[in-house]
């Protein structure tokens, strides 16, 4: 039965990498985060309050574009990043921040409300912890230029609304994984746990 996995985390908390070693594990279809597709990040880590809304529609089209791709995959699949964490997280982040106007931030949450509700949710949602001194360090290893002006402040308010976030979330089961005490890169083990975990949570 085809399947439908999210995995969810702050930024360099290593959402791509398990999705690619998941995918390879179960024989199960990636769908990665189009960061480096969105015109605007650039220009939005340069100056957020003028390319606030622009960037975040582009993710929340994105992520919608995905979504319906994912509903007609034959395979089951596993995503990098959902619909959800763009709206709970980033853009009520920049919105908290002041960074998305009033009127901007109340547009995109109602395009986001009234699309969500259209869409059925993932089988399983794989949250990714991680201390703030973890993701520093993910993110300064893969050297990415536009993320050198990411501010520790930046990352800890994302992980209070990351935390805030999976409490609250109903849709579907979570499973969540504490990363800074797992390696499923250089562990096989830890690897297998989560195939493990997965599979018991998805009944497989």
């Amino acid at each position: 039965m085809k399947k439908f996995v999210v995995i969810s985390g702050n930024i360099g908390v290593g959402k791509s990498t398990l999705v690619q070693l998941l995918c390879q594990q179960l024989k199960w279809q990636p769908f990665y985060e189009p960061v480096t597709e969105n015109p605007y990040l650039i220009d939005f880590y340069r100056d957020m309050q003028a390319w606030a809304f622009h960037s975040q529609i582009f993710f929340l089209t994105r992520r919608l574009r995905i979504h319906y791709q994912i509903l007609h995959q034959p395979s089951s699949v596993i995503q990098d990043r959902s619909v959800y964490e763009d709206a709970e997280i980033f853009a009520h982040n920049l919105y908290i921040q002041g960074y998305f106007g009033e009127r901007d931030y109340g547009a995109y949450r109602e395009l986001y409300e009234v699309l969500v509700d259209f869409l059925p949710p993932p089988d399983l949602v794989i949250y990714l912890q991680a201390s703030v001194p973890m993701l520093v360090g993910h993110i300064q290893n893969r050297g990415r230029d536009y993320e050198r002006e990411i501010s520790i402040q930046y990352l800890e308010q994302l992980n209070i609304l990351y935390e805030k976030w999976i409490s609250t979330f109903r849709l579907c089961p979570v499973l969540t994984i504490p990363t800074d005490h797992l390696d499923f890169v250089a562990h096989s083990n830890d690897l297998n746990w989560i195939v493990q975990e997965i599979r018991s949570r998805l009944s497989l």
